[in-house]
């Protein structure tokens, strides 16, 4: 029997029933629902990427505090030093001034 692979059956589908028309409103460029002006490279600081970095890793510490917050009085002795010695690594990590 002779068994056909979904992407080629989604490959099919798309050509027979969702044909390409292109044309200059569709290939023409927006954002929004709005048509866009200037040139779309601009120059960042790098500071900016730098604190995205940091509220990204910060952020992400946050989701391993959350569980720790909820069953807090449920936990005994050793995880609550454990998560003492994690939330110390976080603040030697933050970054200072300067």
């Amino acid at each position: 029997m002779l068994r056909a692979h979904p992407l080629a059956l989604a490959w099919l589908w798309a050509q027979v029933y969702s044909p390409a028309k292109p044309n200059a409103i569709k290939n023409a460029i927006y954002e929004c629902g709005l048509e866009s002006r200037g040139d779309a490279w601009v120059q960042f600081r790098s500071a900016y990427y730098l604190y995205a970095i940091i509220f990204l890793i910060f952020d992400v510490e946050a989701v391993f505090l959350l569980p720790f917050a909820v069953a807090f009085t449920g936990l005994g002795l050793a995880a609550c030093v454990a998560m003492v010695v994690f939330v110390l690594l976080l603040i030697e990590g933050w970054p200072g001034p300067g």
